[in-house]
């Protein structure tokens, strides 16, 4: 008992992949943006926080440096008057507090509401007096306080200091307040994005869908189904690279049911002939080599049916002839020295063309050969046969002519098609053949993009001639 193998990991689909991929892109462009929001806002409020404590620093310093009050025009009279009377005159946002101090009055206060009162919690005011930095940052009850210092010295111990604090907690939490809406936004887009890329990603991939869906109801029975191309995008060429493979398949399952159908139809009579004398075969010698005979001559032409056939389907191949460069003249030449060793007919060079063309010398021969071979058929000893080429306007062309019965209009397409027979025309010596001759020149001309052209009346003879374009791409 064999052990089952591996069982195969279902795939994810590709409409999943698309939307995860897509949905990831949309999620860490969102958060990245959103972590730079947040960064700049916070270097903003620390920026505009400096802005201000050092804006207060500097009239302070403006104002020291005078020794003037403005109002009055008169001169302080000590540092702690100077520190007061700028303090009364400052108009502070919400979120800052200002106090003035002397060594002997201690903090000096404006009578307003504050959001800390600093003067009266001298466990935060005394380590920003006596800091060796003019600035800084301190931790309250309040929250976070941005400070900064404005020594003034007067004359002697005459000394003070003005300090200007700023409690960044509101400014932050509206910060934050936009990130989480920033968040939330971000959040919305990637729902969206989600859904628009289920949507897309389906669109995109419903040829391809098609595709699939058309290859699983594709049997050897039915090879018709196509799939609509729309758009010049990577799927319509898709699209069109499948219907191009399945015309292919189409093409070829054709060629093998006319081979086994004209292979069936063809084979039976001298299959029919071989098994009845093989039944009626007697103890008599004479009649034993006769049914031998006839035996051997049905098989030979079975075999070649088959070959014809086989050819035929061959045909239908890309690699059916393999062109090269041929010298017209010499072709034609060794051409009539092979047809003249067909029959005992006058066989006459009618003409010969010169120049070089593209073809498959091997396929042209066995064409003219059986071209040549049909004349023979058709066409009493001393007869005379025709054989020649000639190229111009772009077309290369060899043909065999003769003098027999010709071939009637009724007759002129179905001569060309597989088992075709036309009228004998009551030719003498005429042997019926298996239909297959003139369909394999046919399909050697139309592999070169060329055509074979019949020309011919009942009773005058009949030319036929190989057309083949000497310029690819071209047409005769």
């Amino acid at each position: 008992m064999t052990e089952p193998g591996p069982r195969r990991a279902r795939a994810v689909p590709a409409r999943v992949r698309i939307m995860g991929w897509l949905l990831l892109l949309v999620a860490v462009v969102s958060l990245a943006t959103t972590l730079v929001t947040h960064n700049l806002l916070l270097r903003e409020v620390d920026r505009d926080v400096k802005a201000a404590l050092e804006q207060e620093a500097a009239e302070l310093s403006q104002v020291l440096a005078e020794g003037v009050d403005r109002v009055t025009g008169q001169p302080f009279a000590d540092v702690r008057e100077a520190l007061s009377a700028h303090l009364q005159r400052q108009y502070v946002d919400d979120d800052e507090v200002i106090l003035a101090w002397t060594p002997t009055a201690g903090p000096i206060l404006q009578d307003r509401e504050e959001p800390f009162r600093l003067g009266e919690h001298p466990e935060v005011l005394d380590p920003i007096l006596t800091a060796p930095a003019t600035s800084g940052a301190a931790a309250t009850s309040a929250g976070e306080m941005r400070w900064i210092r404005v020594d003034a010295v007067g004359s002697g111990d005459d000394r003070g200091a003005l300090v200007v604090g700023y409690f960044v907690d509101r400014d932050r939490d509206e910060v934050a307040s936009t990130v989480r809406i920033l968040l939330l936004v971000g959040l919305l887009g990637v729902a969206l994005a989600g859904a628009a890329a289920w949507f897309v990603a389906g669109q995109i991939l419903n040829p391809v869908r098609l595709v699939r869906r058309a290859a699983a109801e594709i049997t050897e029975h039915d090879l018709t189904r196509r799939i609509p191309v729309e758009g010049r995008d990577d799927i319509a060429a898709l699209a069109e690279q499948f219907n191009a493979m399945l015309d292919r398949l189409e093409r070829a399952f054709a060629t093998q049911r006319r081979f086994l159908d004209d292979a069936g139809h063809e084979l039976r009579t001298p299959i029919t002939i071989v098994s009845g004398h093989l039944e009626l075969l007697g103890d008599d010698p004479a009649e034993r080599a006769e049914a031998v005979r006839l035996c051997t001559d049905e098989l030979d032409r079975m075999n070649r049916i088959v070959g014809d056939l086989l050819l035929l389907a061959k045909a239908e191949q890309p690699d059916f002839i393999t062109p090269a460069p041929v010298e017209v003249a010499e072709l034609t030449s060794d051409l009539y020295a092979k047809v003249r060793a067909i029959g005992d007919r006058r066989w006459r060079l009618e003409a010969i063309g010169e120049g070089e063309v593209r073809l498959d010398e091997q396929r042209v021969t066995q064409a003219v050969v059986q071209l040549a071979q049909n004349a023979v058929q058709h066409t009493r000893d001393g007869s005379e046969v025709l054989i020649g080429s000639a190229v111009r306007d772009g077309v290369a062309s060899f043909w065999v002519a003769d003098r027999g019965p010709g071939v009637r209009p009724e007759d002129a397409e179905a001569i060309f098609a597989r088992f075709g027979r036309g009228s004998t025309g009551g030719a003498a010596g005429h042997r019926a053949g298996a239909g297959l001759g003139l369909a394999i020149v046919r399909a050697i001309a139309e592999a070169h993009h060329g055509l074979v052209r019949l020309t011919s009346a009942p009773g005058a003879g009949a030319r036929f001639a190989i057309e083949i374009p000497t310029r690819p791409g071209g047409s005769p």
